[in-house]
C-alpha cells in the first residue's frame, strides 16, 4: 500500500510542476463513458456501483463490479458525432478483477475545402482507444487501479498513436456509504503525430467523493478536476451531482458541470447594446437507471451549448 501511495503523490508532483494550460490532443479521453457518471455532470471518480463503464473513470472502481460483467455503450454527440465503447470485465483470482475496454469516437464525414473555400471532397475523422485495467485491493477499505491505454486518431490522409496510463485509489466504507478517490488521468504521450507536431495528452488530475445521507434516499457527489490548473476560479474546477435511490433497483440522478457551463456561454445584445451571457442550460445534466441481477440499464442526457446535446446510453449483462 505504502509504493502505491508514494508513485500517486510522485505523479501528482510532476503533473503539477509541468501542468499548463495549452492545447491538447485525444480529447474525447474526458468524454463520459458511463451514462450514471454523465447523468452526474460528467466527471465521477467515486461512486460504488456495478458498472464498468465506470472503469474508464477510475480503475479502482473495477473492484465493484461483478465477474464476467459485458458492457455496452452509445453517446451522440455534439455536431453528429457518435461514440460507441464496450468493456469486459472478470475476476482473477479471489481478490484481482481484470477489464478490458474499447472507445470508438467516429465524427463522421466532414468537407475538404482549399484555401479559398472550394470543396475538394470529403474526409472522414475518428479516435479509438484501447483499455486494459486491473484492480487490487491495497488495505483495509482501500483498492487501488491501474489503466495501460493505447490510442489510434485519424483525419483524413493523417494518423498519429499514443500510449497512456490511468492511475486510481478508492477508499470507501460500506457501512457508511461513504466514498473518495483520487485519479490521475492520462498520463503519457504520442509515438507518432499527425504531421510531426507533437502535442501533449489531456492529463487530469481529480479527486471526488460520495456520500449517501443515511436514512434518506439521498446519495451526493463531488468530483474536484483539472487540479495542477489553478488559473481559474475554484467552481470551474467542481462537478456536483445526485442521486435519488428510488429502491435497490431504480435511481434518479441530475448534476452540474461548472467548467461547462462557463465555457459554453453564449453573449447576446439588447437594444441599447448592452452584452449579457447565458448558459442556456449547457453543464446541467440528469438520467436514471435500472439494476436488476444479471442487467442493467442507464440513460443520461446532458445539455453541452445552447444548440448542442448528448444523449448517452448503457447496458450490461452478467454472463
Amino acid at each position: 500500500m505504502k509504493k502505491a501511495i508514494i508513485l500517486l503523490l510522485w505523479v501528482v508532483f510532476s503533473l503539477a510542476i509541468h501542468a499548463q494550460e495549452s492545447q491538447t490532443i485525444y480529447n474525447f479521453l474526458r468524454l463520459p463513458v458511463s451514462s450514471h457518471a454523465a447523468a452526474l455532470g460528467g466527471d465521477n471518480i467515486s461512486l460504488i456501483e456495478d458498472d464498468a463503464a465506470l472503469t474508464i473513470h477510475n480503475p479502482a472502481l473495477l473492484a465493484s463490479v461483478s465477474d464476467r460483467t459485458l458492457n455496452l455503450g452509445y453517446m451522440n454527440y455534439m455536431s453528429g458525432a457518435n461514440l460507441f465503447s464496450a468493456g469486459y470485465a472478470f475476476a482473477q483470482g479471489e481478490k484481482a478483477t481484470i477489464g478490458v475496454a474499447a472507445q470508438f469516437l467516429n465524427y463522421g464525414s466532414m468537407k475538404h475545402t482549399d484555401s479559398e473555400g472550394t470543396i475538394l471532397g470529403e474526409f472522414n475523422a475518428s479516435d479509438l482507444a484501447l483499455n486494459g485495467t486491473l484492480s487490487y485491493p491495497l488495505a483495509k477499505n482501500l483498492v487501488g487501479g491501474v489503466t495501460a491505454r493505447f490510442i489510434y486518431s485519424k483525419i483524413g490522409d493523417y494518423s498519429s498513436t499514443a500510449v497512456g496510463i490511468d492511475l486510481g485509489l478508492n477508499y470507501y466504507i460500506e457501512e457508511k456509504d461513504f466514498s473518495a478517490s483520487i485519479v490521475a488521468k492520462n498520463l503519457g504521450g504520442q509515438l507518432s503525430a499527425y504531421d510531426e507536431e507533437y502535442e501533449s495528452m489531456p492529463a487530469d488530475l481529480q479527486l471526488g467523493v460520495t456520500k449517501r445521507i443515511i436514512g434518506t434516499p439521498l446519495r451526493l457527489s463531488l468530483t474536484t478536476v483539472d487540479l495542477t490548473r489553478w488559473n481559474y476560479s475554484l467552481f470551474r474546477h467542481m462537478v456536483i451531482g445526485a442521486d435519488l435511490l428510488l429502491s435497490d433497483q431504480i435511481y434518479l440522478s441530475a448534476g452540474y458541470n461548472f467548467r461547462r457551463a462557463h465555457e459554453m456561454k453564449v453573449g447576446t445584445y439588447d437594444s441599447f447594446g448592452d452584452k449579457s451571457e447565458s448558459t442556456h442550460g449547457a453543464g446541467l445534466s440528469f438520467g436514471g437507471g435500472l439494476i436488476l441481477d444479471s442487467f442493467s440499464l442507464g440513460v443520461s442526457y446532458a445539455k453541452y451549448h445552447v444548440s448542442s446535446s448528448s444523449l448517452l446510453i448503457n447496458a450490461a449483462f452478467t454472463l
